[in-house]
């Protein structure tokens, strides 16, 4: 029983560099990260019942499944944050701006949205047949707890220090890790 919820909290702490990056954006709102891990909740609950359902379906191991996606999903989140900052426009208006950091946003949450429900998966598939609803949850409310911890940490003047540069990519690494470690520990390496 404590084994998925401390698997849950493990591979959520990714979610507290999402938060730092968010945080450290003048534009983003307390209210857009609460939009997000509402969103997180739901895909997380769509996760969990999917992956019952799925798990007799896959013919191969799921680890390599689950390590795949996360090495897929962690290198598509460094790609995208970069290629935003490089064809990166300056824009005079406000509002223009306001835009342009909610379109930024809105990858960010998808992205951390489809880790969490993936996550959600992963760990159903490990701890299966006796998995149960405290997996969604867990990773749900983890990742809430981590992003608005970070978020609001970000907002000190220390962390203001911080170029938001780093949080993305440790938060990238951090995706691609968890599927280094999923592939190795199906490897048996």
């Amino acid at each position: 029983m404590f084994m998925p919820v401390i698997s849950g909290l493990v591979v959520s702490l990714d979610a507290f560099f999402i938060g730092l990056s968010l945080g450290l954006q003048k534009k983003c709102k307390f209210l857009y990260l609460a939009v997000i891990n509402a969103f997180l909740f739901m895909l997380c609950i769509i996760g969990f019942l999917i992956a019952e359902r799925i798990y007799e379906l896959i013919s191969i191991d799921t680890d390599i499944v689950v390590g795949f996606l996360f090495i897929s999903l962690g290198i598509w989140y460094l790609l995208q944050y970069f290629v935003f900052e490089c064809f990166k426009v300056q824009k005079k208006d406000e509002a223009k701006e306001t835009a342009s950091s909610i379109k930024k946003i809105i990858p960010v949450g998808v992205v951390m949205s489809v880790e969490a429900m993936l996550i959600t998966m992963g760990i159903t598939f490990i701890f299966l047949p006796a998995s149960n609803l405290i997996i969604p949850l867990t990773v749900a409310l983890a990742h809430f707890g981590y992003s608005t911890l970070s978020f609001l940490l970000a907002r000190t003047e220390y962390a203001k220090k911080i170029p938001v540069v780093f949080s993305h990519i440790i938060s990238g690494v951090a995706l691609i890790i968890y599927g280094l470690l999923a592939l190795f520990v199906d490897f048996g390496v």
